[in-house]
């Protein structure tokens, strides 16, 4: 099985536990506690508060496009555990990894235009709510990745696993323009694999060594905020090497 439990072959545990322990010496309660009883409670309100609007998501991709409403895929978790992580389906019917990619550009054929709009405004990524219920995800944190690209993390990379995986996360609001940034890419899947993911990792190792409320909060209300400042600016991420093709 492709998603093999990382714990298992013991690969991730002595530096994950590095950052656990980290991050929990920085805001200890917090951390331990009231993390997850701001995400319980904030995805059971937002779950609730938005049904209609998930009902009316849920039937313009019923109506536009053949295949199911929702999405699920493979994803790695805390201690490198599998689960599937749930969005509204953006793609058409055989959605999914084809031609060897395991990324998306923009511009892809593959997504519909209901989908196109949801992408845009991350709407795509709501139900994940429900996975923050189930313990799965967290509101705030690293983004899950594919089982591919775990196997290739380094031990340091590793340090990502050693807590429940989010919806957001500072590469996420650094990168809110990922798509554009491959889409001028020769090879987007290689350049993805060398450039944008190692960056990625090494912003988020950086907030697991200072989670803390505020910071979350932060993060949250800029998350949010992006949504309705969306430019299709393709931009490099301020202060990282730029994005030339290689």
């Amino acid at each position: 099985m492709a998603a093999t439990v990382i714990d298992r072959e013991n690969r991730w545990s002595g530096v994950a536990r590095e950052y656990e322990r980290d991050a929990a010496s920085a805001n200890d309660f917090y951390v331990r506690y009231g993390k997850r009883t701001l995400d319980i409670f904030s995805a059971a309100g937002g779950l609730i508060l938005l049904a209609p609007v998930l009902f009316a998501v849920a039937c313009s991709i019923k109506w536009t496009s053949r295949g199911p409403v929702f999405f699920r895929q493979v994803r790695l978790g805390k201690g490198g555990r599998p689960f599937h992580i749930l969005k509204f389906r953006s793609m058409k019917a055989a959605e999914g990894s084809q031609d060897g990619l395991n990324i998306t550009v923009a511009g892809d054929a593959r997504v519909t235009p209901v989908g196109r709009f949801l992408r845009r405004h991350k709407i795509d990524e709501i139900p994940q709510l429900w996975n923050v219920l189930r313990g799965e995800m967290s509101l705030v944190g690293p983004r899950p990745e594919l089982p591919v690209y775990v196997s290739e993390y380094t031990r340091e990379q590793r340090g990502v696993l050693s807590v429940s995986p989010g919806i957001t996360d500072p590469a996420s609001l650094a990168y809110r323009n990922e798509e554009g940034i491959l889409a001028a890419r020769e090879n987007p899947e290689a350049f993805y694999r060398t450039r944008v993911l190692p960056d990625k990792l090494a912003r988020n190792l950086a907030y697991l060594r200072k989670i803390t409320l505020r910071g979350d909060l932060r993060i949250l209300s800029e998350t949010i905020s992006s949504l309705f400042v969306f430019s299709e600016k393709k931009e490099t991420p301020k202060g990282r090497p730029d994005s030339r093709a290689e």
